[in-house]
């Protein structure tokens, strides 16, 4: 599969304010008790948007995972859940993706400025789009890895 870049990504900076940002969005996206579980997409976009050389492979991958399956798939985030489920129950040796030093412009601070409601679920969505993009060249180790497990 695919190695690790060993460096950490500009949005890494260790910002106080920028994770106090994201735990107000997980407190929102929470607080939905949506059906659709929203939140799933939240943990996933920052994930990968935040990992570095430290980071756990199978971290990055369920968030690599979660936004292949919200995005192309049109998975909720309740349905994302179910697929990290799957994919966790069986053993297996995480792959190291390659991931680009830049991971999109929009951050969790971004989510957090529109206003609470559809337009904040609709930058949520932005936010997930923007990481997945930076991500793309990701995609075929993604879709081998959920083929490989018969999901997809």
């Amino acid at each position: 599969m695919s190695d690790w870049i060993e460096t950490a990504p500009a949005a890494n900076t260790g910002d106080g304010e920028e994770e106090r940002l994201y735990d107000e969005l997980c407190a929102w996206t929470l607080g939905l008790l949506d059906a659709a579980f929203a939140h799933q997409h939240a943990v996933d976009a920052w994930a990968v948007q935040r990992a570095d050389e430290r980071t756990k492979p199978i971290a990055v991958g369920f968030g690599l995972v979660g936004l292949y399956l919200h995005l192309e798939r049109g998975l909720t985030g309740r349905e994302v859940q179910r697929m990290h489920m799957l994919l966790a129950r069986r053993r297996q040796e995480w792959p190291r993706f390659v991931l680009p030093r830049e991971r999109g412009a929009m951050t969790a601070s971004d989510v957090m400025a529109a206003r609470p409601g559809p337009e904040r679920l609709r930058a949520l969505d932005a936010w997930c789009a923007a990481v997945w993009a930076a991500c793309a060249a990701s995609r075929p180790a993604v879709v081998e890895l959920l083929a490989r497990h018969g999901i997809g």
